[in-house]
């Protein structure tokens, strides 16, 4: 069975993005960014919610006409172009992306029905998708990539009131200060 992987990058004090929606503090440097490649690599569908699917949709054309792109975005732009997309949204009206269907609700039995169907991971994306997943008992690990960067205030990575008991299977510093943290949901 395929699992379901929630990925957020996020400040120290736990927001994906400030108060103004601004996240460009945590663009990832190479070193980051090429561990983020290692890990995307067993992800065959992407679940997003609406807003973050149009950030992310960037990587559809990312390539074109940039031949001085560096080998660590256009190794991400392959990657990302290999996997499937599924957005959630109630009024996108056609996806910007190949391989990339809409979806009107987030529906927990579709994605238990995906998850045991699917030949590779899920990463799903998004805090307010990511709830839903968690609520529903979903989401089978957490990669978290810390920045030490303080925003004081944003959209949380988490929402207020979710309980999950979690266990550390991997971690990672890197020289710019970023820290990766890998967990296991206990069930």
């Amino acid at each position: 069975m395929a699992k379901l992987i929630y990925t957020a990058i996020t400040s120290l004090d736990g927001y994906v993005a400030d108060a103004e929606g601004n996240f460009d503090w945590g663009a990832p440097d190479d070193e980051v960014h090429t561990f983020v490649n290692d890990l995307e690599r067993s992800v065959g569908t992407y679940l997003y919610g609406r807003k973050l699917y149009d950030v992310m949709v960037a990587w559809e054309t990312m390539h074109q006409g940039d031949d001085e792109l560096p080998a660590v975005m256009r190794d991400y732009t392959a990657i990302w172009q290999a996997a499937d997309k599924i957005v959630y949204s109630s009024r996108l009206a056609e996806p910007a992306s190949r391989r990339t269907r809409i979806e009107r609700t987030f529906d927990p039995d579709a994605v238990r029905a995906l998850k045991e169907s699917a030949s590779g991971h899920l990463s799903i994306g998004g805090p307010h998708l990511a709830a839903q997943a968690f609520t529903a008992g979903l989401i089978d690990e957490v990669q978290l990539f810390i920045n030490p960067v303080v925003v004081g205030g944003g959209i949380s990575f988490l929402p207020d009131g979710l309980r999950v008991e979690l266990e550390l299977k991997d971690e990672y510093a890197f020289r710019n200060g970023v820290v990766y943290l890998g967990y296991s949901v206990r069930r």
